[in-house]
């Protein structure tokens, strides 16, 4: 008597004895299975490989034919290519093949007279995409499916074109890999939908039901929110973010309520992990999508930074930057990639990886912004030396944040009394914001002196006046946060000092009340208040570049104007305004009576004694230029040397193109030199031509017409030309211009995009799988593309990509 477990692992192999294959079987099975090993596939379900479908090889000539994967997910993985579509990359020159005594190329203008055409970049051959993915293991035509096609002479050969006698007639191999598509991807056809047809009604119930998991998947990645709970199961008190959210919209629509969770059938409640990962996949592919239909056939550049996530792991961020078709500059979250580690090749191979899953050629990048870090920035080994080698014309640029950081950093560190400063700044704020206790303290006299300041008139009131604040902490990142803790000091100042009184009379301990003692000290001093004011001076003018350097919109002449303007104001700052900082120190110094030093008077430096003075100075010296010009001229100093693509031809020639001051910088000459010399692969010989007449009706027609006076961008021109249809009369012109703003400027894109990743891949969610964590970052960052996608399409694609149990169409 045969037990129930051995009637179970019975197969139809335990009564029939498969026949082995013989060379002549083999090659004309009309399968191409290898039935010696269908016994162990059909005996355990355990077995089953899971492929990435994401990370399928896309050129023709170096991915896996489809007969060599597994039996049961070949339909699975012919979807995913279908969904990609034929790796048709558009490229600037095709390698040149000789053919006799001629050279011949493969051309781009194949892809739109036969849609069915791939080509191979590594390979420089031509392939079959319908006939690659219905192809048995003896192929009908190898030259279309393995081998490749490279006789580019017998292309355009009339009636015995090549492309031509491959597609045949109706029934030919390649016409019979067509329908199959067809049929592969109708699936209210297959034979399994048909044979369990279910009503229209029960389709619209399981469409409804996937339509609330959808909605609530789409909206919990919008905010940053976690999607499963502790404890999801029926007795729980909380089910999670996603459960209780389908709850919730079932409690708002009886409908919904009729359909979803304990109503739903056991399997299509669509509410596994499993699911929510397959829909949120969706959505984030349809941002990349809408992002890369954005782009087109637009030249792009990159914006690259690195960072460690909360599980230790380093994460790279690329966002592109283009020119839309109505002529706005936009940056776009496109990958978040784990990296093993941060050499130069590791990186280029990981972001040449996603350009080339997204169909986007190096060929086509005009730009590279990165930070100064070495394996980034080298001019040899690094990863911008290494693109230059793929495409000369990816010019790269240091960010400018970053640049604007490190000259105000090494200025402060430069000047001794200004580094000092810094350093006590710090201390002062970290001691009086460390506890509670203190913070509350601060805060109740913070609100006593607003409230006597408004009742004796010197603080006018109304909505949003009169804010209690806090101190800021300075960061090491962004200088525009030393300006902040400045500028939280000098509202705070009067209750800082009550906060520090009261620690030195009431701290709990001997070194608590010494440190405020000390810090007491420091803040009642001239020295601190004057140069609390100057750096006030300073950052404020610096400030508005830190800020400016932020926006997504900003054009490297733009940048390169607001960096011109900043040393100018502070040179301004350093020739005038002395005496009216000084007279406000001073009155400020007399309100809270801190000692004023008599300006006329010998300054002594050091512990005052004699032998220790180098020069006999006054006060009014010290102060005028050992501190304030001091500080400025560092400040200029490092700016000149930090930003010196003023001296930059490529920037000097960008700058014809500015409309500014009625286009006062126009001219034609160095327009033209910057075409023919930066961008010779954007321009043929003979549009170089067409390129001076161009600029010679420009300059009577756009220069003069009412609606391009008082822009002063050069975004704003694009944006311009677009909109009064003058980018078509002058397309070699607006070609120009969306090549000089594709050009970076800082990383700023990026490094919010960290910011998000911090609020997503959180302490608690720091397992999250790096394709979740990809797509959850994309639909957060890039939500005006994800909130317009119909839920419908979602639906769609999700029935469309596996077999599903419950019929959706």
């Amino acid at each position: 008597m045969e037990t129930q477990g051995n009637k179970r692992r019975k197969t139809i192999f335990s009564f029939f004895k498969p026949r082995e294959p013989t060379s002549t079987s083999e090659e004309h099975s009309p399968s191409n299975i290898d039935i010696s090993n269908c016994n162990d596939q059909y005996s355990s379900k355990s077995q089953r490989v899971e492929i990435d479908v994401d990370s399928l090889e896309r050129d023709p000539s170096i991915r896996i034919p489809i007969w060599q994967h597994p039996v049961n997910q070949r339909d699975e993985i012919r979807r995913a290519y279908i969904k990609m579509g034929p790796y048709q990359p558009i490229m600037p020159v095709y390698p040149r093949t000789e053919s006799g005594q001629q050279y011949r190329r493969f051309q781009s203008s194949w892809f739109k007279q036969f849609s069915w055409l791939e080509y191979s970049p590594s390979k420089d051959a031509a392939f079959c995409f319908p006939c690659f993915l219905f192809e048995n293991k003896k192929a009908h035509y190898p030259t279309f499916t393995t081998e490749g096609f490279k006789s580019w002479k017998r292309v355009n050969d009339g009636s015995r074109c090549s492309f031509l006698l491959h597609t045949g007639g109706p029934t030919s191999p390649h016409n019979n890999a067509v329908n199959s598509i067809d049929a592969l991807m109708n699936l209210t056809q297959h034979i399994d939908k048909v044979m369990n047809v279910q009503t229209s009604e029960e389709v619209q119930k399981n469409r409804l039901r996937l339509m609330a998991t959808i909605e609530s998947i789409r909206w919990l990645s919008l905010q940053a929110c976690a999607f499963r709970g502790h404890d999801e199961s029926l007795s729980s008190n909380n089910c999670g973010n996603f459960i209780e959210m389908i709850r919730l919209i079932g409690r708002m629509n009886g409908s919904i309520d009729d359909v979803v969770l304990e109503k739903a059938p056991k399997n299509a409640k669509y509410t596994s992990p499993m699911i929510q990962k397959e829909i949120l996949h969706i959505m984030a592919n349809k941002v990349r999508n809408k992002i890369r239909e954005e782009i087109g056939d637009a030249k792009f550049c990159i914006l690259v930074d690195e960072a460690k996530d909360t599980s230790n792991k380093e994460q790279m961020a690329i966002v592109l930057r283009f020119v839309d078709v109505a002529g706005f500059l936009r940056e776009r979250f496109f990958a978040i990639v784990h990296v093993t580690d941060t050499t130069a090749l590791t990186l280029k191979k990981e972001i040449s990886d996603v350009l080339d899953r997204n169909n986007l050629q190096i060929s086509n990048m005009r730009g590279q912004g990165y930070d100064g870090a070495s394996n980034m920035s080298g001019a040899w080994n690094g990863l911008q030396a290494l693109f230059l080698r793929d495409c000369p014309y990816a010019y790269y640029v240091h960010c400018f944040a970053h640049r604007l950081q490190l000259a105000l950093v090494v200025a402060a560190e430069r000047e001794t009394s200004i580094w000092l400063f810094f350093s006590k700044l710090i201390s002062i704020v970290n001691l009086v914001s460390a506890s509670p206790k203190r913070h509350t303290e601060l805060r109740s006299a913070q609100a006593i002196e607003i409230a006597h300041m408004v009742a004796t008139g010197e603080r006018e009131t109304g909505r949003g006046c009169n804010q209690i604040g806090s101190l800021h902490r300075a960061g090491t990142t962004r200088w525009s946060s030393h300006f902040d803790s400045i500028c939280s000091l000098i509202d705070m100042y009067k209750a800082v000092i009550t906060v520090l009184e009261s620690m030195v009379n009431e701290g709990s301990s001997n070194s608590l009340r010494g440190e405020a003692s000390g810090s007491l000290i420091v803040m009642r001093s001239f020295d601190f208040i004057f140069i609390l004011y100057v750096m006030h001076k300073i950052m404020g003018i610096t400030d508005l570049l830190c800020r400016a350097l932020q926006h997504k919109s900003l054009d490297i002449l733009n940048a390169m104007d607001l960096v011109s303007s900043t040393k100018a104001l502070l040179q301004t700052l350093r020739e005038e305004g002395f005496d009216s900082l000084l007279m406000n120190v001073e009155s400020v110094c007399t309100e809270y009576d801190i000692e004023i030093p008599n300006m006329n008077a010998c300054y002594k430096g050091a512990t005052g004694r004699s032998c220790q003075q180098k020069d006999s100075i006054t006060f009014e010296h010290y102060y005028r230029v050992g501190i304030f010009k001091a500080a400025i001229d560092f400040q200029v100093t490092e700016l000149n040397s930090r930003f010196n693509d003023g001296a930059v031809e490529l920037l000097m020639l960008s700058s014809a193109l500015e409309p500014k001051d009625n286009f006062k910088l126009f001219n034609a000459g160095l327009i033209y030199s910057l075409a023919e010399k930066f961008y010779p692969g954007d321009f043929t010989a003979q549009e170089m031509h067409y390129l001076r007449s161009q600029l010679e009706h420009y300059k009577c027609d756009v220069l003069c017409h009412e609606s391009f006076q008082n822009i002063s961008t050069i975004s704003e021109l694009c944006q311009r030309l677009v909109e009064t249809n003058k980018s078509q009369n002058y397309n070699l012109i607006d070609r120009l211009i969306r090549l000089i703003l594709t050009l970076p400027v800082s990383t700023a894109t990026t490094e919010r995009s960290f910011s998000a990743m911090k609020l997503i891949k959180t302490a608690i969610r720091n397992k999250i799988e790096e394709d979740f964590l990809a797509d959850s970052m994309i639909v957060y960052i890039e939500r005006e593309l994800a909130e317009n996608i119909d839920s419908d399409s979602i639906i769609d694609e999700f029935y469309s990509l596996k077999n599903r149990r419950a019929q959706l169409q």
